[in-house]
């Protein structure tokens, strides 16, 4: 099926292929400058540190809803092993299989494609069996430190957390910036709090899936009007699933990714840095959520940490 008219005229209003060179292979990331990082430092007041990382395990969030997203599997290659001989310094060693979207991460921009195209135009194919995505992989975002921003929508609508699809909209958007008293600005990574990791936390791995609060179709645009860098939220389909517009799948991911070139992030925990939030009273802050550089990564496992 076609993507819809609709779909067409917000990805022209929010198009930024060109915007940074033909080349470009990073997006929206350019738009966190040398400033930006100097003004997000000032944001440190106390040196609180919140991890925003869920754990990495076996019986994670992956249910196989996704296909081939597996969660980790944890193997040991060496217990106590004396490898220099008898007597000598013994290693323990560890490996793991995952999928690089399996648990907190960043979606990298040829995550998705819509119409054969991904991020500024390139064609679709340059994603490989063998060597992954050719252009704009997770490894060109070699750093992600910005000022970050808690958009704390179910606090500021008055709830714990918002009801399964439940579409947060600009007007959550804003009303979540005059609760937190802050305003989104150029550079900023937004993280959208809607309270559905507590179902996961909670135990119900399938419920936390389906169904679920997300970003509506109408929060792409705000975000390209703020030139906001990049965008992460605590839910596992990052949009409202099911989808708000009947058939249509996926499409702020299409509209993020491959119009705007902004990368998005799943399965945050948020629910640390919203106490922490109301407790200190502020809700801007420094934020470091370094991409692990898989070369041709769609994908990447990520250990955010806001510092207050």
């Amino acid at each position: 099926m076609a993507l819809p008219e609709e779909f067409h005229e917000i990805a022209k209003r929010v198009n930024n292929w060109g915007r940074w060179g033909a080349d470009d292979e990073t997006g929206t990331l350019n738009l966190i400058t040398d400033e930006v990082v100097r003004q997000a430092v000032a944001e440190v007041r106390t040196g609180h540190r919140v991890p925003l990382a869920l754990p990495l395990r076996q019986d994670g969030v992956q249910t196989g809803m996704i296909p081939g997203r597996v969660n980790p599997l944890h193997v040991m290659v060496q217990i106590n092993q004396e490898i220099f001989g008898p007597g000598t310094v013994a290693c323990s060693d560890d490996a793991v299989t995952l999928g690089l979207q399996a648990g907190t991460h960043w979606d990298a921009l040829p995550h998705v494609s819509h119409s054969g195209r991904l991020y500024n135009g390139r064609p679709a194919h340059t994603v490989t069996a063998h060597g992954g995505a050719g252009f704009g992989g997770i490894d060109k975002a070699r750093h992600i430190v910005s000022r970050g921003v808690l958009l704390d929508v179910a606090r500021a609508r008055g709830v714990d957390r918002l009801e399964g699809g439940r579409a947060v909209t600009p007007e959550d958007l804003e009303a979540a910036e005059e609760f937190g008293g802050v305003r989104v600005r150029g550079g900023d990574v937004v993280l959208v709090r809607t309270g559905q990791v507590q179902v996961y936390l909670a135990g119900d791995r399938h419920g936390y899936g389906y169904p679920s609060p997300g970003l509506s179709v109408r929060c792409p645009e705000w975000f390209h009007a703020r030139d906001v860098a990049a965008v992460a939220n605590d839910t596992l389909t990052f949009e409202i699933f099911p989808p708000e517009i009947d058939d249509l799948w996926l499409p702020v991911h299409a509209l993020d990714l491959v119009e705007m070139g902004m990368l998005q992030g799943q399965n945050w925990n948020l629910e640390e840095l919203s106490t922490a939030c109301g407790e200190h009273g502020r809700y801007a802050f420094l934020l470091s959520a370094m991409p692990e550089p898989f070369v041709g990564g769609t994908g990447t496992p990520v250990a955010p940490v806001a510092v207050l």
